[in-house]
């Protein structure tokens, strides 16, 4: 067996063994993972420094989980853009392909609580339809491997759905969306970054929540995948008790950067049942996005979006003073250190690029709450 499995295999999965290594009460555990299961690597549960720190808080169960009832269990409603089974077409030129519902740990936060934990990877005959469809639709360029965790799947049934995607002419870019490189990271091996390498260009996306999740380890798995040519980018999901904060915030994207990965999202937590007890204002989030701008380096500034109920799809967000006042003459704006500024819009003889339809109703939202800037990124 290889090493990776061996360590997973060792991760604790019943409230008894999680009583023995953290004190607490296995009664209350069990009323949780009866609809939500559990599993802690033995990497995440060494990462663990105190009862309810911020690694406890994002994997260890809480009857929390059981008192949100009247959330929906599928708030992006990913169920209705599913045309075949395990592929959600939501935006025009991508989709996501979940491949396996298995992840090395079960988020307490996670959007897909309704599905994750369930035997099983993407068998053949539901690869062959996902293939068949995204050969009909030509305007797809994109495809996000997700679930679950893809990167839980063995080596050679990941190959077969690279291989396969692969035969489309049209599609360009595979993107897999994983945790494994912070909470298993021994299952990044040569054999697997060999086996990504034959079929570039792939991106990742690692969700990371906290500075001390990269732990040494970590970041050599990461710099493996950065090795093998892949571009790392962070997805982090803002959580109350455990980042909701501009000083954790900073350390993590600089912990980021360090491990050659690139701060993309930071998500305003979903309105998933069960996570509710996470969720902070969506005030919280602009406020650590204007703590990191202008303070840190562009790199290290994640987009702060929220995937809006409904299957909106992502908006992003920005503090809403950075632009003042916009008119046909000048842009009014405002830096980092709160000093303002003008910029001189072209003249009127040189003709205007694109109207400037509905830009007051559009400050108006962003003063408002933020909620301006609808362009999916």
């Amino acid at each position: 067996m290889e090493e990776w499995r061996r360590i997973l295999a060792a991760s604790v999965v019943k409230p008894k063994d999680l009583a023995k290594h953290l004190g607490v009460d296995p009664e209350e555990i069990e009323a949780v993972v009866g609809d939500y299961p559990m599993r802690i690597t033995p990497t995440v549960m060494a990462m663990m420094k105190e009862k309810g720190d911020a690694i406890w808080k994002q994997v260890v169960p809480d009857q929390a989980e059981t008192e949100d009832v009247d959330a929906e269990d599928d708030p992006l409603e990913e169920d209705l853009m599913s045309p075949v089974p395990h592929l959600v077409h939501r935006y025009p030129d991508r989709v996501l392909l979940m491949v396996t519902n298995q992840c090395p740990i079960y988020c307490r936060f996670c959007t897909r609580k309704r599905l994750v934990g369930k035997p099983g990877f993407l068998k053949k005959g539901e690869l062959d339809r996902a293939i068949a469809y995204l050969k009909e639709h030509t305007e797809v360029r994109d495809v996000i491997l997700s679930g679950g965790d893809p990167l839980l799947l063995p080596d050679h049934l990941l190959e077969r759905i690279l291989k396969a995607l692969r035969t489309i002419p049209h599609l360009e870019l595979i993107r897999i969306g994983s945790r494994v490189p912070g909470s298993l990271p021994q299952r990044i091996t040569p054999k697997l970054c060999e086996i990504i390498k034959k079929y570039h260009p792939i991106y990742m996306n690692l969700h990371f929540n906290h500075p001390d999740e990269l732990t040494p380890e970590v970041k050599a798995a990461c710099g493996m995948l950065a090795d093998a040519g892949v571009p790392l980018g962070a997805q982090t999901v803002l959580l109350k008790g455990v980042n909701d904060d501009p000083d954790v915030m900073t350390r993590l994207v600089h912990q980021l950067l360090l491990a050659r990965v690139k701060p993309y999202y930071l998500y305003q937590a979903d309105l998933t049942k069960g996570t509710n007890h996470f969720r902070t204002t969506v005030e919280t989030g602009l406020n650590i996005i204007r703590a990191l701008q202008g303070h840190t380096s562009g790199m290290a500034v994640p987009h702060f979006v929220i995937d809006a109920p409904g299957g909106g799809g992502k908006i992003p967000l920005l503090p809403a003073d950075y632009l003042m006042h916009l008119d046909e003459d000048v842009a009014v704006l405002k830096n980092y250190e709160n000093k303002t500024y003008h910029y001189p819009q072209p003249p009127k003889s040189n003709g205007r690029e694109l109207p400037m339809v509905g830009t007051h109703s559009a400050l108006t939202a962003c003063g408002d709450g933020g909620k301006g800037g609808l362009n999916d990124l």
